[in-house]
């Protein structure tokens, strides 16, 4: 059965509260840690032969799922050594119920143990590590790093934070990471998302509904948060009924409006007017046949095209320049109350004084910075997942956070962290298609929030499809296949 929490992410500390609410309903820490040592067991005997296999065990309940995985494959015939970070007199608790039964071969917590080893499973520490790896551990990290070695990590690579992805002290490359029950924001969030490979989410027996008292606010991107309501044509819709959109052009690099203007009509906007300076409303009119260009001259013109209410959503940034010129734009828009979405230089025009631009904010708005963007508005630290939700809290926008781990983030907290953007978007011009996405989805009524994860998602899997050698050009093009397909999955699940 599905729940609101399919996809929710965890921290450390609420992974922490469900496990004491399994308990709580009648669930042993026996039997979650037996569920979860037989799931990490299980997917090492799917993915590789048997091997000679270290088992690296911590002192707290990551090296009890050791220990449990340790007997599983010792079961199963495999060849299984224990070295233990300290002594097994100083376990307790469920660890330590497991330790006792292991009647296997103990090797010392030492590089030399890792000789003649071909696989080593990682349960040194978890994904509530606090402080830096140290001592005995970040020398046994620091060698799994040089060695060709493969590591299956229980629950996250040792050194990884759950919370951030960020690495304290030092973290070893696992092939495979077993985690269980939910995810956690650092299997997503980078460095920690390159460091887990392969991520198995296995279930241990708790109970999904010990995530309402919880109450996570933080995902994982996936349509099914955003899929019923995704504003789908309607029979009797025509297209005024599905927004308009205004795009913002440049004086000369004319290309990055462009490709916003194609990506809005192609995420579903009823009509798109693409304002065009008049020095280049001729280039923008040879190249765009389903689009209006609107010559305007200066804030004036611009005001004028405002005045029209059908044109609901406002883009821009994409091949605007960061003067004078592109803040009285941004404030005009702004002022008149309409949806907005904000990218490139429409941001960094504010980075003097970001507050005129917070401070104008008092309806829809979407910010998309990518990270030199965000550092020059924002000036925020922290981690990622952090940030975005801090200048979010301060601008009054969803904050979409770009890169290979796009954060989206709500002012009152939400935040969906996307998984699926291949390397293949580095490429110029993408980010100028995703605001054209975002503001087509807005312009049918979507709101910022879930229509930035919508637009970032589909993003994503367009250029999935499309593979090594896409374009900035080819991802508007191939959106209504993607398109299709969720639209068939949605009928298949409603049938």
């Amino acid at each position: 059965m599905h729940t609101p929490y399919d996809h929710a992410l965890l921290t450390p500390v609420q992974m922490n509260a469900a496990d004491k609410a399994a308990i709580a309903s009648g669930v042993s820490g026996l039997d979650l840690m037996e569920a979860a040592g037989s799931a990490v067991a299980a997917a090492v005997m799917e993915r590789w032969t048997k091997r000679p296999t270290l088992v690296l065990c911590g002192p707290g309940n990551n090296g009890g799922d050791g220990f449990v995985c340790a007997q599983h494959l010792t079961s199963a015939g495999w060849p299984v050594k224990i070295a233990l970070l300290g002594q097994v007199t100083d376990l307790r608790g469920d660890a330590a119920h497991f330790a006792a039964a292991w009647q296997g071969e103990w090797l010392p917590f030492s590089s030399g143990s890792l000789d003649g080893i071909g696989l080593v499973i990682d349960a040194i520490f978890g994904s509530g590590l606090s402080r830096p790896v140290e001592g005995g551990a970040r020398d046994m990290v620091e060698a799994l790093k040089n060695l060709e070695i493969d590591i299956c990590a229980i629950d996250v690579p040792s050194g990884v934070d759950g919370a951030t992805g960020e690495v304290l002290g030092g973290a070893a490359p696992a092939k495979l990471t077993v985690t269980f029950f939910r995810k956690k924001p650092g299997h997503l969030l980078f460095p920690g998302r390159a460091l887990c490979g392969e991520i198995v989410l296995a279930d241990i027996g708790t109970p999904p509904n010990v995530l309402e008292a919880i109450a996570p606010t933080c995902f994982e991107n996936h349509p099914s948060l955003w899929l019923n309501r995704y504003p789908w044509p309607e029979i009797n819709g025509n297209k005024y009924q599905r927004g308009h959109v205004l795009v913002l052009g440049g004086d000369v690099l004319t290309g990055a409006s462009r490709l916003t203007a194609c990506g809005a009509m192609r995420a579903g906007a009823g009509l798109v007017t693409l304002a065009a300076p008049p020095d280049s409303w001729m280039i923008y009119a040879a190249s765009l046949t389903s689009a209006m260009v609107r010559p305007f001259n200066g804030l004036a013109g611009f005001t004028d095209l405002l005045a029209d209410a059908r044109r609901n959503v406002i883009a821009i940034g994409p091949g605007a320049s960061a003067g004078e010129a592109t803040r009285a734009y941004v404030l005009a828009a702004l002022a008149a109350r309409r949806t907005t979405v904000l990218d490139a230089d429409a941001l960094t025009a504010f980075a003097e004084a970001p507050q005129n631009l917070f401070g104008a904010i008092s309806g829809p708005c979407v910010l998309t910075p990518h990270e030199g963007e965000f550092a020059r508005l924002f000036k925020i630290q922290g981690d990622k997942l952090a940030r975005a939700r801090a200048a979010a809290l301060q601008s009054g926008a969803v904050v979409l956070l770009k890169g290979p781990d796009t954060v989206i983030a709500a002012p009152d907290g939400r935040a969906i962290i996307n998984a699926n953007a291949p390397a293949t978007l580095a490429t110029g011009g993408s980010g100028d298609v995703l605001t054209g996405f975002i503001a087509g989805l807005l312009a049918q009524g979507l709101d910022g929030f879930h229509a930035a994860a919508a637009a970032v998602w589909l993003h994503g899997e367009a250029a999935n499809r499309l593979g090594v050698g896409l374009i900035a050009e080819d991802l508007p093009d191939i959106l209504p296949q993607v398109l299709h397909s969720l639209n068939e999955q949605m009928t298949v699940a409603n049938s």
